[in-house]
């Protein structure tokens, strides 16, 4: 693990003294590669509470310009960057707020041709992308190479978050082995809504690189903050899983997709 300098030291100070956690922990965040996919509302609100925790090294995967109905939730962005690269802004934000964290930004979407390379360089990635393509390479990626995955998703007010441990737990395709038909553009949202899934999704990856508290496996957390409301469940974890289950294959198409972009 590597040590903490004096700066991070006293910028960590608060968290540092929590019960459970101490200086080990930190080293734990500092030596950590994170991948967050997705990075708007949801991601972008997790990778910024993971860079101010101290997570060593973030890598941002998200094509696409920043658009002006974005404003509404995503906090790592300006005004005066509408219609440019949002991944690109994202990095400049959180290297302004914790200049001891190193961010990698790739203006791409999830594809069959980089899905393996991002894996494989990390230790957790945190899928919070805006379809279900993106989320199935990415959870078939995290289970061919043993990574962990902290699987977080909303649609107007309801929200889940579950942590995907391969070999453990369920994976996504257990838990949605028919997927919603998102509109990614049309849904309606609160920035307050994808801030606080987003929040959550940054905890369960600091409980899971530092072993503080009990994360979220083989459970999904639902939430309708339209009330308030959350509740527990445990997904079903199918053996006969075409992604985890005992001799899995994967999807058609993604098997293909995956095995020909192996590096």
């Amino acid at each position: 693990m590597l040590n903490l300098t004096s700066t991070e030291l006293e910028r960590y100070r608060r968290q540092i003294t929590l019960p459970g956690f101490g200086e080990k922990a930190q080293q734990r965040l500092k030596s950590s590669t994170v991948l967050v996919t997705g990075v708007g509302g949801l991601g972008g609100t997790a990778a910024l509470y993971l860079a101010v925790a101290g997570v060593g090294r973030l890598i941002l995967v998200r094509g696409g310009n920043l658009r002006l109905d974005d404003m509404n939730r995503q906090v790592l962005m300006t005004d005066d960057w509408v219609n440019q690269p949002r991944v690109f802004k994202a990095k400049e934000t959180l290297e302004a707020i914790n200049p001891d964290v190193q961010v990698d930004a790739i203006c791409e979407y999830i594809t069959p041709d980089n899905v393996n390379q991002l894996v494989r360089q990390v230790d957790i990635a945190l899928d919070c992308a805006h379809n279900f393509t993106e989320r199935d390479l990415l959870n078939a990626a995290c289970v061919r190479w043993n990574t962990p995955m902290v699987e977080a998703a909303m649609n107007d007010m309801e929200a889940y978050l579950t942590t995907i441990v391969p070999g453990q737990t369920p994976c996504l395709s257990c838990i949605f082995p028919e997927k919603p038909d998102w509109d990614r553009r049309s849904f309606g949202v609160l920035g307050a809504v994808s801030g606080t899934l987003a929040c959550l999704a940054a905890l369960e990856a600091i409980k899971l690189v530092t072993g503080l508290g009990e994360p979220l496996l083989s459970q999904l957390l639902t939430m309708d903050l339209s009330r308030l409301e959350f509740a527990k469940r445990r997904p079903y974890h199918d053996p006969n899983c075409s992604v985890c289950g005992n001799g899995a294959e994967l999807p058609k198409g993604v098997a293909h997709l995956l095995s020909s972009s192996l590096v």
